[in-house]
């Protein structure tokens, strides 16, 4: 009898659990916020992910003699001042962007989480953590970048570093907030009085408290460090030409773009296309992870 009962509990917690997924999930198919950024996501990371297979030509390939071609039936997207397909450029800008917001933003909600998760736990800590956010959030976003990247030079790997820097201090400040909170709980009153250590607490009842606010931070981050790396490439200070940048291929066509529109506009059209992804994508799970949002769209 005694071994049956705890089977029991461990099913019946299975089956709430897998219930409060599929519940998720249909809240998320009948999102249309959510469900029109998974969609946009979806292609982005189609395009991003078969670029090299999908595009005829190369993004680093010349032709002279079809230099400054309109759209057509050779070149999709036409051709740039040295006759690189504009098509295959934007695929493969769109990718670099889509693997730099990856990276940034996966890398930037791990160290966000450690560093929100522990300034919350121990006061010392705390003030030395939040006051060097503070220290970094108080310059504006594109400024910051363009200080990291002329110290440390443009490159993929750079840029990444850089905003991995410049986004760290809005999620460890989330974080933080949202572990305060669950901190005050009953329950995790009643772990410190039975005895559990200060790091079963943290990570074991009160980071699930914060993943929550993470996504839908992390999402939005996604974005943001799309939009900072094509201005930062625009203004030639983020990944180095003739790399196919989103930033790159806009700072190309910003010379042409009165005679040669469609040097600007596609890759203009894309950057759009994958930062309306992101935030799209993060406000239906805004939408369907706060429960204040969802009580107030239940009353109208």
């Amino acid at each position: 009898m005694e071994k049956t009962q705890p089977s029991l509990h461990l099913a019946k917690r299975k089956r709430t659990i897998g219930n409060r997924r599929r519940g998720l999930l249909k809240r998320l198919l009948a999102s249309k916020t959510a469900s029109a950024g998974s969609v946009l996501m979806i292609v982005v990371a189609f395009i991003s992910f078969f670029a090299p297979w999908i595009s005829v030509y190369g993004p680093l390939d010349v032709d002279i003699v079809n230099r400054l071609s309109p759209p057509g039936a050779q070149h999709w997207f036409g051709t740039d001042n040295l006759g690189r397909d504009i098509f295959s450029r934007v695929m493969h800008g769109t990718q670099i962007s889509a693997q730099v917001g990856f990276a940034v933003a996966l890398s930037v909600a791990v160290l966000g989480l450690v560093i929100g998760l522990y300034a919350s736990m121990y006061k010392w800590l705390d003030q030395l953590l939040m006051r060097t956010m503070d220290a970094l959030f108080a310059f504006p976003a594109i400024l910051l970048a363009i200080a990291i990247m002329a110290a440390l030079g443009p490159s993929v790997s750079n840029l990444i570093i850089c905003l991995i820097i410049v986004f760290i201090p809005s999620v460890a400040r989330i974080v933080r907030s949202a572990a305060l909170v669950a901190k005050e709980q009953t329950y995790v009153e009643a772990m410190h009085a039975l005895g559990a250590s200060q790091t079963r607490i943290l990570w074991q009842h009160i980071m699930p408290s914060t993943i929550s606010p993470l996504i839908v931070q992390s999402s939005f981050i996604f974005a943001e460090a799309i939009i900072v790396e094509a201005a930062l490439s625009f203004l030639g200070a983020g990944i180095p030409a003739p790399m196919a940048s989103l930033g790159n291929l806009l700072a190309d066509g910003k010379m042409y773009i009165y005679n040669s529109w469609w040097m600007t506009l596609f890759p203009g059209f894309a950057l759009i296309i994958s930062v309306l992804a992101m935030n799209l994508f993060g406000d239906g799970i805004r939408d369907l992870l706060d429960p204040h949002v969802r009580q107030g769209k239940g009353k109208k």
